[in-house]
């Protein structure tokens, strides 16, 4: 076990130290030559001089500060120790600087490329980037609701090469990789993710549904707490992504055809379905109701800003219900209003 163990030492550490090392080694050594020749040739001038004094010295002068407080009198100190000191201090210093622009330069590119790790806790995670527009309106949209306006987005996908910028902007963080592997999950901390956000791989590409299912199995298996809402193309996929452990699944164009109806039905329709599913203007609340009836809850909403228009229970709503409907623990009120009330 020794053996090994020195000849791994001798090869790492010996032939082929790290960096941070050699400019460690050669640091102490200058910092060595500059303390030790500042003693030997100024004490017999100034007795009083002490090691500590020499130390600190020799870093004003490595780094090309020099207070003045104290400096060589002798010709030996100014010529044989001082100017070595000078040159070789500053041109560490400046390979120090460039290895430590180097360092952030390179984290910063692996940031970018989707290469690094998250620990986030509680943070958001938006499964693949269809496109630009569609990614900053969704994340626009949550950050605009106070639940989510400071929370940490994260976006996972395995084609993008480099995060746009006006998602960094946005504050977005970027992970490259192929969201079912377990590997991609733990980079985007999976884990200690609060929510789960799958988007259509190619917006209109039934084929997308696969891998949202693929996307699903694979986050559920890991986390079966974390809320996942994914988007489904074909309509006859969501039953499977159900079944898969989504919590949530919404189908564009089944909602885009009951728009068009709608719009021909009732002309005008459309600005309202849009004010009330965006975030600004008047929105869509769930809010926990207290224990009594409809009717009730409807006087507190209205008098918080809001107007109450059904119940949901059990995870189905009812719209339009009579106000001597009981209300019960654990049920919530369907409302209408601009801000996020707690309580009716």
């Amino acid at each position: 076990m020794i053996v090994p163990l020195f000849r791994l030492f001798r090869r790492r550490v010996v032939h082929n130290p790290p960096v941070p090392l050699r400019v460690g080694v050669l640091m102490a050594a200058i910092l060595a030559y500059g303390t030790t020749g500042f003693v030997y040739f100024e004490l017999p001038v100034k007795p009083d001089l002490a090691w500590a004094d020499a130390l600190w010295w020799s870093l004003v002068t490595m780094t090309t500060i020099g207070y003045g407080d104290i400096f060589p009198a002798t010709a030996g100190g100014r010529f044989l120790v001082a100017t070595p000191l000078m040159l070789f201090g500053i041109g560490l210093l400046g390979y120090v600087l460039s290895l430590a622009a180097t360092t952030l330069i390179e984290a910063k590119s692996r940031e970018h490329s989707g290469m690094s790790h998250v620990s986030f806790r509680e943070h958001l995670i938006i499964v693949n980037f269809p496109d630009l527009e569609k990614v900053t309106q969704v994340v626009d949209e949550l950050r605009a609701d106070t639940l989510f306006h400071d929370k940490d987005v994260v976006l996972v996908d395995e084609d993008l090469q480099q995060i746009p910028p006006a998602l960094l902007e946005r504050g977005l963080h970027f992970i490259r990789g192929n969201p079912t592997r377990d590997d991609t999950l733990d980079r985007a901390n999976i884990d200690d993710a609060s929510h789960a956000v799958i988007l259509s791989r190619k917006i209109g590409d039934t084929h997308s549904d696969d891998q949202a299912l693929a996307v699903t199995l694979a986050i559920e298996a890991r986390k079966k707490s974390i809320r996942t809402i994914a988007e489904c193309v074909d309509a006859s996929h969501a039953a499977l992504l159900r079944k898969a452990g989504c919590d949530s699944v919404i189908c564009s164009g089944t909602y885009e055809a009951h728009f068009l109806t709608n719009e021909v039905l009732h002309p005008g329709m459309q600005e309202v379905i849009e004010e009330l599913l965006t975030i600004a203007g008047q929105q869509l609340h769930f809010v926990t109701a207290s224990p009594g009836t409809f009717g009730q809850a409807s006087e507190s909403a209205r008098a918080q800003g809001h107007i109450a228009i059904g119940v949901r229970r059990a995870g189905k709503s009812e719209i339009n219900v009579p106000s001597d409907r009981a209300v019960k623990d654990g049920d919530f009120i369907v409302t209408i209003g601009v801000n996020r009330i707690e309580k009716v």
